[in-house]
């Protein structure tokens, strides 16, 4: 297919997928403002974190263009066209801004964890081994023959990295202490991140399961796959509750905006369990990632000491 305007500042912009990145940043402000809370933030650190996360999730945008384009799997896509698959942007071309965001990933990985614990330190190996893993998983999502996201794994590294990692690790790297104090947040950030991952799936689950792409909604089919959702955001749903009244926040400002996150959350549920067309599920996306980002300002504020 011929290339066009290969150049261009859209098309680039357009396969960057901008619109993942509050998402993708949602976890180094929950981690950062408990970090604030506790005492030990650091101005400096938080900023490199965040610019590490974004170059990490543009990375990933990237691989995964590439990596579906090259497969095939965004022949018949329903959501938004992909840039190999239309030759907007031509395989090597995206080769080489992978391998570029995949060294300016690693140089960030290195400065965040060198200012962090120290260079040559036992944290500094532990944090640079897990900023390796995390560009490989970035790449390996769609890319090579053995990608986790067509063997049914994108919902666990989605979970372990949104979640997890990215709340935990980003806390770790101020005090060196694992603030499990956190768990509940980063279950939450996990678990609505993975069901941002689902409804994604849910609307391409025929034409992945065309191209053999095995993704979990494929495994279960539309049913389970919609019901797994509900269980998924009802458990996040649930855990606000429990974890607001373990904080027993008094901020009128904040209770309400949770009330609003909530509602958003319960809207979703009937909205997404009444959905004929796998195609509608697109309209869900975006809806639900936001309301993910304002659960991360919620905590955020919080610690922050906002309001």
């Amino acid at each position: 297919m011929a290339i066009k305007n290969n150049s261009s500042i859209n098309v680039w912009l357009s396969a960057a997928r901008l619109r993942t990145l509050p998402l993708s940043v949602s976890g180094i402000l929950i981690g950062s403002s408990y970090a604030y809370y506790q005492g030990f933030f650091d101005v400096v650190i938080f900023i490199i974190a965040l610019l590490t996360t974004v170059s990490y999730q543009l990375l990933s945008n990237f691989a995964n263009d590439y990596g579906d384009g090259i497969k095939g799997s965004d022949l018949n896509r329903i959501g938004p066209k992909r840039a190999v698959q239309t030759g907007s942007i031509s395989k090597s071309s995206m080769k080489k801004v992978i391998l570029l965001f995949s060294i300016i990933s690693m140089i960030l990985t290195f400065t965040l964890v060198g200012l962090a614990f120290g260079l040559f330190t036992n944290y500094f190996f532990l944090f640079i081994s897990m900023g390796s893993l995390a560009v490989y998983a970035a790449i390996k999502y769609t890319v090579g023959k053995f990608a986790y996201g067509y063997f049914g794994l994108g919902d666990f590294f989605v979970f372990i990295f949104f979640g997890m990692i990215s709340v935990l690790g980003s806390n770790f790297l101020y005090g060196s202490i694992l603030s499990l104090e956190l768990l509940f947040p980063s279950i939450i950030l996990g678990l609505l991140s993975v069901g941002v991952l689902n409804l994604n799936n849910m609307r391409d689950l025929l034409t992945d399961k065309k191209c053999n792409k095995k993704t979990l909604a494929v495994f279960m089919g539309p049913n389970k796959a919609r019901f797994y959702h509900s269980v998924i955001i009802s458990i996040s749903v649930c855990l606000m509750i429990f974890f607001q009244a373990e904080l027993k926040i008094d901020s009128f400002f904040l209770n309400f905006l949770l009330i609003l996150i909530i509602i958003g959350l319960v809207k979703h549920l009937f909205q997404t369990n009444s959905v004929a067309n796998p195609k509608d599920y697109d309209a869900f996306l975006k809806p639900l990632a936001i309301n993910a980002f304002f659960y991360s300002l919620f905590i955020a504020s919080y610690y922050f000491k906002l309001f």
